[in-house]
């Protein structure tokens, strides 16, 4: 019995290696590219031929802008981010915790709202934009996401599951309704609260119908923007655009791996409450 459980759990060790290699080949395959001249390209090369090159090339030539879309890359999602971490769980307090007029109206304009592609919404948006003066601007690149449908949702139901008993000893304590939920219900909902910012992270680091669209100037490209007009400008560089693909992936692997434990734990906890 002992055999046949290592046996079975070395076939399931495999297996997950094999789909883990076959999952990561096509990213294996850009970064291997990026590093390599355009010569050897489909190619197998040592790393005797590899090169920093086609990344120099990002950041010396005057004709990228890299470190100028990095930065409004970094501006944009840092404002989208903390606004997501501070309106979302509010919001989806108010709707799990308080008692108040039309509260059941508003969870269900919520979740209507989640049911409609943004894309829909987008020329509306833009129309508002461009009559509050705001297009190519980080307002524009901001503001209209500060929250999220889905985050309101998926915080509501873990609140759900916060016991009242908390909340009336907290107040019993001293603490005013925002009070309990800064200093207790905030702080324990940190598992989802990661989940909302790994998913708010990497949708809006890789946007890019929506920054393409409200912000137009190459001034005020971010990153997977202004990389898009380099893989026109130079599509047959295979090794040029892979190093392009490779600067937009790397931050969203990272800030994953660094925190995909509390991401398993707030997806497990978020969805099954309510």
């Amino acid at each position: 019995m002992i055999f046949t459980n290592k046996v079975s759990k070395i076939g399931i060790y495999t297996a997950i290696v094999l789909l883990a290699l076959v999952f990561s080949a096509p990213f294996l395959y850009t970064l291997y590219t990026s590093f390599i001249p355009i010569k050897y390209v489909n190619t197998f090369t040592g790393l005797e031929n590899w090169t920093f090159d086609n990344y120099k090339t990002f950041f010396t030539s005057d004709a990228y802008s890299v470190s100028k879309w990095l930065f409004n890359t970094v501006v944009m999602t840092g404002i989208i981010l903390i606004g997501n971490l501070i309106i979302n769980p509010m919001a989806a307090y108010a709707l799990a915790k308080l008692d108040f007029f039309g509260k059941k109206l508003i969870f269900w304009i919520v979740v209507i709202t989640m049911m409609i592609p943004y894309h829909m919404i987008l020329i509306p948006v833009y129309v508002n934009m461009a009559k509050l003066g705001w297009l190519n601007s980080f307002a524009a690149l901001t503001i209209p996401f500060l929250y999220q449908a889905i985050y309101i949702f998926m915080l509501r139901q873990f609140f759900i599951g916060v016991p009242n008993e908390l909340i009336e000893a907290a107040r019993m304590d001293g603490l005013t309704k925002m009070g309990a939920f800064w200093r207790i219900v905030y702080p324990l909902s940190k598992p989802v609260l990661i989940t909302v910012a790994i998913l708010t992270f990497a949708g809006t680091w890789n946007s890019y119908l929506i920054p393409s669209t409200l912000a137009n100037t190459p001034e005020k490209y971010v990153l997977v923007v202004g990389l898009n007009s380099v893989k026109d400008m130079f599509f047959e560089n295979t090794p040029l655009v892979m190093a392009g693909v490779v600067l937009t992936t790397l931050p969203i692997l990272a800030f994953f791996f660094v925190f995909q434990k509390q991401y398993m734990e707030g997806i497990s906890n978020s969805g099954l409450k309510g």
